[in-house]
């Protein structure tokens, strides 16, 4: 039996990394043999953000009011995900990136069937490395590190390749009703946001059985 489990995400939402590392942690106590099938669905949580990126530091004291505020919402992330294992670290970050080429790796990878681990290497270089995921170089070294030709990534950023793809399904998302981040489908249920661990092996379960009794 195969599953197919449906994500939307953004490479800037913090939660998205929450979820995607609590579903795995749901999968590992999973009490089944089934295969797990990904698709990865983009979602630009700031589609007009300039294709350089902004300083971070003024994007979020523009976006929040002041720069305090932005660091205590930082700070209130890290403290609800102390039990994830996730090194956040965004003293790191200097950049707000512009994610469309990010998600245009992704797709790219997935045509070689490397979405998934593309898009976990995309999250954890922004969140727990403060590498500017918007950058083209960025992009390709990360590329490499998964065994994707840099050269090929660096040539098929740098051209309009991929995204007409991605602005497609980014439409398909918008069309199954998704419309924030992350949005996890599992079986015929969508989860959205970073739920528990528990939540995400109930909705695992649910689908496992749905396939076994069909």
């Amino acid at each position: 039996m195969t599953l197919t489990i449906a994500i939307t995400s953004d490479f800037i939402c913090p939660w998205c990394l929450v979820a995607e590392t609590r579903l795995n942690q749901a999968i590992v106590q999973l009490n089944s043999a089934v295969e797990i099938e990904y698709l990865w669905f983009p979602f630009e949580l700031n589609p007009q953000m300039p294709a350089a990126g902004m300083d971070r530091k003024a994007y979020r004291t523009g976006k929040f009011g002041s720069w305090e505020y932005s660091q205590g919402l930082d700070a209130k992330t890290v403290q609800a995900t102390q039990a994830d294992g996730i090194n956040f670290r965004y003293d790191l970050m200097s950049v707000t990136p512009n994610t469309l080429k990010a998600h245009r790796l992704t797709w790219f990878a997935g045509n070689q069937g490397k979405a998934t681990e593309m898009a976990v290497r995309i999250l954890n270089a922004y969140f727990t490395e403060g590498r500017n995921i918007g950058d083209v170089e960025t992009l390709a070294t990360l590329a490499a590190e998964i065994g994707i030709d840099a050269a090929q990534v660096k040539a098929f950023l740098e051209s309009e390749a991929g995204i007409l793809e991605v602005k497609d399904l980014e439409q398909q998302a918008l069309a199954q009703g998704v419309y924030g981040v992350p949005a996890i489908r599992i079986g015929r249920e969508i989860i959205s946001g970073a739920q528990s661990v528990e939540v995400f092996l109930a909705a695992l379960q649910q689908a496992v059985n749905e396939l076994a009794s069909a």
